[in-house]
């Protein structure tokens, strides 16, 4: 069976042509700003909403299948939209437009990093940005949330979701999977009928399963591993150490920053924890997933072991490009692996439940991240908070940043009351964070 036909879309409107869809993704690789709630509500808004290329059911069950997987939520999540449309084309087009804009800006920064050593100007020019994206994910929770909570046990689940994440500090996966188990018990509706006989699985299918596994498999590591066999050891260390990463990323980047850092920080000695610091500011302000900061530790440590400082750049790049490779190969595997098995299992009565479950835990998490990321933007100090056994982050009501304050009102007066596009939104609160950089 053709890639195409197998990847075509059941939705309110045809498939466009690959070339108009190029167009669209590469918008939003530009415009994803915002970490994974941002982005998600912006594909959908393009997607689903404007364009109706995927239906709501669609979108909602490849985001739940996406949030179960290892890597960048959104990042996967497109590429399942443009597998669904245009087949294994497609996936490759949406999936690396998504990646592209913000690889070459962080490869930019980086190297602007590793030679002058000072972004103050160039993180001060994206201040007004982080404000305009606390709006932006605000706006992606109240839309996810009207679609995904049907019912008060979903809103149960939302509701316990953030708490174990924000107040508990429970492991991400663990609550996805309480999630899941509970949908599977709950929320299944009495069965009507038994499952046809096209819903099971057809050894066909698994066969061509198997051999989607074994060829992104190979696009992913033999690459890498020739890279250990004829590069310089510093690169044959990064795709082994950001290899390892892609497999256990669970949750997005926020799950997996922690250990990156103390890896990269302590275990290996490639950037100082100041440094790290900068690369994640770095990374939440621009385009793309939050996990491209692997490409800026990436640049850094394959540049500091340059043989000279001429060699510096390109060294970086080549960094760069292994880390990148090593932290998106493994995306294009899970996706053309298992996407064709979602709507399979999106039939299956409990199975579709327990993917009602995940994707109102799924509420549950962009809240945690919508929370965790308005105290980071408006606060330049918090504190934690202790109640019993909960551990709760907390701001200190003195240093909230008056400007990225009412830059964020601005922001929302413009999207919510005047309904602004989103694009519009952001060249607000950029324009707004550089005003007040050289009047302040």
């Amino acid at each position: 069976m053709a890639e195409k036909s197998e990847g075509a879309a059941t939705a309110s409107q045809p498939p466009p042509a690959l070339r108009d869809a190029t167009r669209v993704w590469a918008r939003i690789g530009v415009l994803s700003f915002g970490g994974p709630a941002a982005q998600i509500a912006l594909m959908h808004r393009m997607v689903v909403d404007e364009r109706r290329w995927l239906s709501e059911r669609q979108f909602l069950d490849a985001l739940s299948f996406c949030m179960l997987l290892p890597g960048p939520e959104a990042m996967q999540l497109a590429t399942f939209a443009g597998w669904r449309m245009h087949g294994v084309r497609g996936g490759l087009v949406a999936g690396g437009l998504f990646v592209l804009p913000g690889a070459i800006l962080i490869a930019a920064l980086a190297a602007l990093y590793g030679r002058y050593g000072d972004l103050a100007l160039v993180a001060a020019l994206f201040t007004g940005i982080k404000a305009a994206v606390l709006v932006i994910v605000v706006q992606a929770l109240v839309r996810l949330s009207r679609r995904a909570l049907r019912g008060p046990e979903a809103v149960a689940l939302a509701g316990l979701a953030f708490l174990a994440l924000f107040a508990f500090a429970v492991p991400y996966p663990a609550v996805v999977a309480v999630a899941a188990a509970w949908g599977a018990l709950r929320l299944a509706a009495p069965a009507t009928n038994a499952p046809s006989s096209g819903d099971a699985p057809r050894g066909a299918e698994v066969t061509a399963t198997l051999k989607r596994v074994a060829l992104w498999l190979a696009v992913w590591l033999l690459p890498l591993a020739a890279i250990g066999l004829v590069a310089p050891p510093i690169f044959a260390e990064l795709a082994r150490f950001f290899s390892t990463l892609a497999t256990v990323s669970f949750g997005g980047a926020y799950a997996v920053l922690a250990y990156m850092t103390q890896e990269a920080v302590t275990g290996r000695g490639w950037l100082t924890a100041g440094e790290m610091l900068d690369a994640l500011g770095l990374a939440e302000t621009t385009p793309g997933p939050l996990i491209l900061v692997t490409e800026f530790v990436g640049y850094l440590a394959s540049a500091r072991a340059a043989p000279g400082p001429e060699h510096a750049l390109w060294w970086g790049l080549a960094g760069a490009v292994v880390t990148l490779w090593a932290t998106f190969a493994p995306c294009f595997l899970w996706i053309f692996a298992g996407a064709p098995w979602i709507d399979i299992l999106s039939r299956r009565r409990r199975l579709a439940a327990a993917l009602a479950g995940v994707a109102a835990a799924v509420v549950g998490v962009i809240a945690n991240l919508s929370v965790w990321f308005a105290l980071h933007v408006l606060f330049t100090e918090l504190g934690t908070l202790r109640v019993g056994p909960a551990r709760l982050l907390w701001p200190e009501p003195a240093t909230l940043d008056p400007v990225a304050t009412g830059i964020a009102v601005a922001v929302a007066v413009a999207l919510f009351a005047l309904r602004w596009p989103v694009a519009a939104g952001i060249a607000l609160g950029a324009g707004l964070g550089a005003a007040a950089h050289v009047l302040i």
